[in-house]
């Protein structure tokens, strides 16, 4: 099985095997043995529902830290809108540019600009890809993972957009290149970034050969030093700002607004929910829709684990950035997209690798001996209470079933399994206490 790197790490000295991660994981990638969490990397799909929920902090997000712009000559930073919904004393984006700028950065280009970019781009694609029905955003890195995990055969139905954080690190890169004359490769491009996925996706860019963005830092890892710099009056402007519509991708519903009326589509937050939306569509019960707009965090990208404030919270202040973005500026936005679209083709914004499956689980790795293990699997499900308590460290009683086959567990880790393995052993010996032994009968008799 493939080796994928994993942002989401678990603390072991902090986990005191409380099973909560497991009843919340939406892939069934984590268990708990010996006391300990364990997560099955080929399950975990980075999604920070195990972080979110984790009361003793056993889960961490690794990411880069600012130590790491000392690599390059120039660092360009790409703050995610959700950014500036975590800031309440900032007068404006504007001074969240300069706060970062204070702590480390050349210069900054706002990913609301991709954002920009990728709608018009998506809107394209929608009316030129008739089938398949519906098409399923891959703005969200954590539903692409999703997808190949536990729904396979719904990749077709990904829409093949690149993320608006790899746009705009493109569009930066060629810019400081072109107007500085700086060597690429000594340009550093740090995504701030709102939740664990889109770590992952610098690392294991989906559908490119490359990643455009060197690394990502988490807006809980810089918080304090932006607000240590704000508050003081400063003020400086991106290379690239995204209109009012561009920020606004930071909250459920928001791509979906920026597309406009002409689509068919609806909109769904939250990673159980996603599964929820996921499986109508797998069984064609959606096929009327153009176009899901699915993000794994509740509320949004403002929702996000790495962030620190409330999401709802979030949420009302990312609505009121984005409406404070006036109506010329969105002209302005939207006219530099559409030059950049035409200066670096269409296509330049899209997917050029396919989206594979990823295994979640492998019985066996032969055919025969696969088919031989789901059998056993199915006698061992129909065996068990199926009350899916998680005592056994697997999150429901098909995941132990699972875990036994494959010799991870013993069917006794389930309690009620080990109560009647008990009562039976007690049983025995009740009636081997009872029993007349023919040695004790001859000595009796004399």
């Amino acid at each position: 099985m493939e080796s994928r790197f994993h942002s989401v790490k678990l603390l072991e000295d902090k986990c005191k095997g409380c099973t909560n991660c497991i009843k919340r994981c939406p892939t069934e990638a984590i268990r708990v043995r010996e006391g300990k969490a364990v997560i099955n990397a080929a399950r975990c799909i980075d999604c920070g529902e195990c972080v979110r929920t984790c009361e003793n902090h056993a889960k961490a997000i690794i990411a880069n830290s600012l130590e790491d712009l000392k690599e390059f000559d120039y660092n360009i930073a790409l703050p995610a809108p959700a950014l500036y919904s975590q800031i309440g004393k900032a007068s404006g984006p504007d001074e969240v540019v300069w706060a970062l700028k204070c702590i480390g950065f050349d210069a900054v280009c706002d990913v609301s600009f991709g954002a920009d970019i990728i709608t018009e781009c998506t809107r394209r694609y929608i009316r030129r890809t008739p089938q398949p029905r519906p098409l399923i955003s891959s703005a969200c890195p954590a539903v692409v993972r999703l997808v190949q995990v536990r729904f396979p055969g719904l990749i077709p139905h990904l829409a093949r957009m690149e993320s608006p954080m790899y746009a705009a690190a493109r569009i930066a890169r060629a810019r400081v290149g072109a107007e500085l004359g700086i060597a690429d490769d000594r340009i550093g491009v740090f995504f701030i970034s709102p939740c664990a996925a889109k770590v992952t996706a610098v690392i294991s860019p989906l559908g490119s050969e490359k990643s455009y963005v060197n690394g990502a830092l988490a807006v809980s890892d810089i918080y304090g030093q932006l607000m240590a710099n704000l508050g003081c009056g400063g003020s400086a402007r991106p290379i690239f700002r995204g209109s009012g519509l561009g920020f606004g991708w930071a909250v459920d519903d928001g791509e979906l607004r920026a597309l406009g009326d002409n689509v068919k589509a609806l909109a769904v937050d939250g990673i159980h929910n996603v599964i929820g939306v996921l499986e109508e569509a797998d069984s064609g019960r959606l096929q009327r829709v153009d176009y899901i707009e699915a993000l794994a965090c509740q509320t949004g990208c403002v929702g996000g684990p790495a962030n620190v404030e409330n999401p709802f919270v979030a949420r009302v202040r990312m609505q009121n950035v984005s409406a404070g973005i006036n109506s010329e500026a969105l002209r302005d936005a939207r006219s530099v997209a559409l030059d950049i679209i035409e200066e670096f083709g269409e296509d330049a914004f899209g997917m050029h690798e396919l989206i594979q499956p990823l295994a979640g689980m492998e019985l066996a790795e032969c055919l025969e001996s696969a088919i031989a293990r789901m059998g056993e699997l199915e006698k061992i499900v129909a065996e068990l209470p199926g009350l899916d308590c998680g005592a056994c460290g697997s999150p429901t009683c098909r995941t132990h079933a699972e875990d036994v086959v494959c010799g991870q567990a013993s069917e006794t880790d389930c309690v009620f399994k080990l109560r009647e393995r008990m009562q039976r052993m007690a049983e025995d010996l009740l009636r081997l206490a009872r029993m007349d032994l023919p040695s004790m009968a001859r000595r009796d008799d004399k």
